[in-house]
């Protein structure tokens, strides 16, 4: 699973696996199966001689979307230490364009569905999901600069960043500070022996980081802040070298297993027998706040970023191209998902709407994205053949 030429290492396929995964998902909890899979996911599994009791449902979006944070957290940690967001300079352009792209769609959020029931819900369209944004581009944008994939990665990547924040400060619950506290010092322990991994030790050291960081993410889930946020932490922490490592040994697993099982678990959602006019405004909000919040607000921020760029700072991008990475990064998916789950625990009914929003939201920003960025490339293309 560790070859060069792994499919679930390319950019195309983990995103068409993530699409399947949901549609299953979606089809499979509207046929006769629904129950028995429901009963599946409602089933409670619990770790002896701890406070952890959950459902596998729960399991999959605590436990196995953990790894997927911790991923993205070394990703993060690279981009910010030694890749393209590594100074103010580079990463100024990018943060003003995914401010626009977090502010907006929630303005236009609150717009349509600010009401008492549904306000919460607000986070939910400021996610940019990366794999489904790069893996959209890397199939219609063949001949677009490098500089637009670029500019889409800092964004996603800075868009991760406030997903967290909305997750770790949002979403807690009866907070434990002593168990927080004591993941925190598990965290610490684990950056440790990432710095110990050398010569003869690095077996047995790998194994004792695989069982601190497995006691982290119990602490941190045990205190009321989601469990994903252990996996943020523990990706941060880690040393350089060896994270790069580990994010490349992750990858495919992250790709072809994790992602897939959270997406048809989150995905499996009956669709109401209702008029449109019955849906909750929630559904509305996400399906004109993602495509349409995104797009306006990444193009907007974006232009103006470009007028203001510091000296030295990379060209400018055409607003064109600003754009079409704006349609890219209202396919929220993924972390939109989560955010949903998060926002709405307490209504089962507004949950699965707001889960539905995010599927055709995301369904219309990729359709959107898939336009644009074709138009964007063909143009490019032509250009360098009359070149």
């Amino acid at each position: 699973m560790s070859t060069s030429r792994n499919p679930l290492r390319s950019q195309q396929f983990p995103a068409i696996l993530l699409l399947v995964a949901a549609g299953v998902g979606l089809l499979l909890a509207n046929t006769p199966a629904h129950d028995g899979i429901a009963g599946l996911l409602d089933a409670h599994i619990a770790v002896p001689g701890t406070m952890l009791d959950l459902s596998v449902a729960h399991w999959v979006s605590d436990g196995l979307l953990a790894i997927f944070f911790f991923v993205v957290a070394l990703e993060l940690q690279y981009e910010l230490t030694r890749g393209d967001l590594n100074s103010v300079r580079k990463a100024l352009q990018p943060a003003i364009a995914a401010a626009g792209g977090i502010v907006i769609p929630v303005v236009v959020y609150l717009m349509i569905a600010g009401g008492a029931e549904t306000s919460s819900g607000w986070p939910i369209p400021t996610a940019t999901d990366i794999a489904f944004a790069l893996g959209v581009l890397a199939v219609f944008g063949r001949g677009l600069p490098s500089a637009v994939r670029v500019f889409l990665l800092a964004l996603a990547i800075l868009d991760d960043i406030v997903g967290i924040i909305f997750i770790a400060v949002l979403f807690a619950k009866d907070l434990d500070f002593v168990m927080f506290l004591l993941g925190v010092v598990a965290v610490a322990v684990f950056a440790v022996l990432s710095r110990m991994l050398r010569g003869g030790a690095r077996i047995p050291v790998a194994i004792a980081m695989v069982l601190v960081g497995l006691v982290a993410w119990g602490l941190v889930a045990s205190s009321g802040v989601h469990a994903t946020i252990a996996g943020v932490m523990l990706g941060l922490v880690m040393a350089p070298k060896p994270a790069d490592q580990t994010r490349h040994v992750l990858e495919p697993w992250v790709n072809g297993i994790v992602l897939p099982i959270f997406a048809f678990v989150a995905a499996f959602v009956v669709i109401p027998q209702v008029s449109p006019t019955e849906l909750s405004p929630a559904f509305w909000a996400i399906v004109v706040a993602l495509p349409v919040g995104k797009i306006l607000g990444i193009a907007l921020f974006g232009w103006v970023a470009m007028r203001i760029r510091p000296k030295g700072a990379a060209p400018a991008l055409p607003f064109v191209d600003i754009l079409a990475a704006g349609a890219l990064g209202g396919i929220g998916f993924t972390v939109s998902l989560l955010l949903a789950n998060l926002a709405f625990a307490e209504d089962a009914v507004i949950r699965d709407q707001a889960i539905l929003g995010v599927l055709l939201g995301s369904l219309i920003s990729l359709v959107l994205a898939a336009v644009i960025v074709s138009a964007r490339a063909r143009g490019y293309r032509r250009a360098m053949a009359i070149a």
